[in-house]
């Protein structure tokens, strides 16, 4: 596999409240290396020399990648503002950084200081094609609740799994959440291939809430077989950089957490 857990460590410590506010993933059905390295990537350069570079860039990362035996697949890749260093996204695994030579990639955040708060050099890199895969998906496909007293001042998508605890502690909350004007939109995301069928019977009830309502409170799922998105969904977290539930994502695709409490909620998408 390309990229270990304990990798992401030091990216973690910044971004600690994923580990004690998400379930983490286990078992992964479609590994990162099942990925086949093909196609150059697009990206938003502004002159033909910076397209240029890029593309050497591209293809130097393929050609390291395939002597590594790395198969990965190249979705996008932009200058970030950091010298000779770009943001790389990756199909069915989370993005990277590499630097301008293409001899090293990096993978966690990269924080801006010199500011009073830290900022994420990739979070705005990130949500712009974290907002292209959310704008993929249909509503039916999803299981949505929607805001209380008419329209919704927001609207969150959930990566969720109803075996996981920290999903369970926010779905307790859904009726707090809907009354602040805030629409939660479920998008199925089994943490390993052992929670896939409680899940696609979720998505195939007739009843997707009442059928995560039983699911989360421990009890069976009437099994249930039908064409169903959930894996579709799985895939789309992982292109997204997913590995843990639940993950609370805006419209714009900004990452805002794991769980949190309503009012941390509302706070994230009013900051």
């Amino acid at each position: 596999m390309l990229f270990t857990r304990s990798q992401l460590v030091i990216a973690c410590a910044l971004a600690s409240t994923l580990f004690i506010s998400a379930c983490s993933k286990e078992n992964s059905a479609q590994k990162p290396d099942a990925l086949t390295a093909s196609a150059p990537a697009t990206g938003e350069a502004s002159t033909l020399n910076e397209r240029n570079a890029q593309q050497r860039l591209v293809s130097t990362l393929e050609k390291n990648f395939k002597t590594a035996n790395i198969k990965a697949k190249i979705l996008a890749i932009k200058k970030t503002e950091v010298p000779n260093l770009f943001w790389v996204s990756l199909e069915g695994m989370g993005s990277v950084y590499a630097t301008s030579d293409g001899q090293y990639i990096i993978q966690g955040d990269v924080i801006h200081l010199g500011e009073k708060q830290l900022r994420n050099v990739s979070e705005s890199l990130q949500a712009g094609e974290n907002k292209k895969h959310l704008a993929t998906l249909k509503t039916e496909d999803l299981i949505v609740y929607p805001a209380q007293g008419g329209k919704a001042k927001h609207v969150i998508y959930v990566f969720t799994d109803s075996s996981c605890p920290y999903c369970h502690k926010l779905h307790e909350h859904l009726a707090e959440i809907n009354a602040k004007g805030i629409e939660v939109r479920y998008i199925a995301w089994p943490r390993g291939e052992q929670f896939m069928p409680t899940m696609q019977a979720i998505w195939c009830s007739q009843d997707r809430k009442a059928a995560f309502d039983q699911a989360a409170q421990g009890l069976p799922v009437a099994s249930a077989e039908c064409k169903n998105p959930v894996r579709d969904q799985y895939q789309l977290g992982l292109n997204m950089g997913v590995n843990g539930t639940p993950a609370i994502y805006n419209v714009e695709g900004v990452y805002l957490g794991g769980y949190m409490t309503p009012d941390e909620i509302v706070k994230r998408l009013e900051k």
